[in-house]
């Protein structure tokens, strides 16, 4: 056996709670680091088995309770403590609602600036002409870039 398998054994085997294999053993008996973890869990079980547990006070419990009465009876005095749930849950309600009806109506086109009419031969519809025939444009030559322009203004002109 390896010592990173020993080391899982060794508190059951310490504590005396699975009997220890043939080969754990062996390996206890050539290895110093794992035989010397092993005494040492032994030594803190000892320590473990000494160790008496002191007994509360007479009037612990009824004075546990009482002090846990006084702190619930804090909490609810408080004249915040209705309030601060409800509203956060309810100021985060109005906000998702107010959120999704803008993105609703963004999505729909009723809320936005109204786009002002282009007039044609300005430079703005040009370059909207030429982002709308950009495929167009790619595959030409540029000698007859000129007769494609003036195609393209009759084009916008009589739609």
């Amino acid at each position: 056996m390896k010592c990173n398998e020993i080391r899982e054994l060794l508190p059951d085997l310490a504590a005396g709670l699975t009997p220890a294999a043939p080969e754990a053993n062996d390996h206890l008996s050539s290895c110093a680091a794992c035989s010397e973890t092993l005494a040492d869990f032994r030594k803190t079980m000892a320590l473990l088995d000494e160790w008496q547990v002191p007994e509360p006070s007479p009037y612990f419990d009824t004075r546990l309770r009482a002090r846990l009465r006084e702190e619930s009876e804090k909490k609810q005095t408080s004249w915040l403590s209705w309030v601060r749930r409800p509203a956060l849950t309810g100021a985060m309600a109005a906000l998702l609602l107010a959120s999704g009806a803008g993105i609703f109506l963004m999505e729909r086109g009723y809320v936005g600036p109204t786009p002002q009419p282009i007039q044609p031969g300005t430079a703005i519809s040009d370059l909207q002409s030429l982002d709308r025939n950009h495929d167009l444009f790619a595959d030409t030559d540029p000698d007859s870039a000129d007769s494609l322009l003036d195609v393209l203004e009759i084009q916008e002109t009589n739609p």
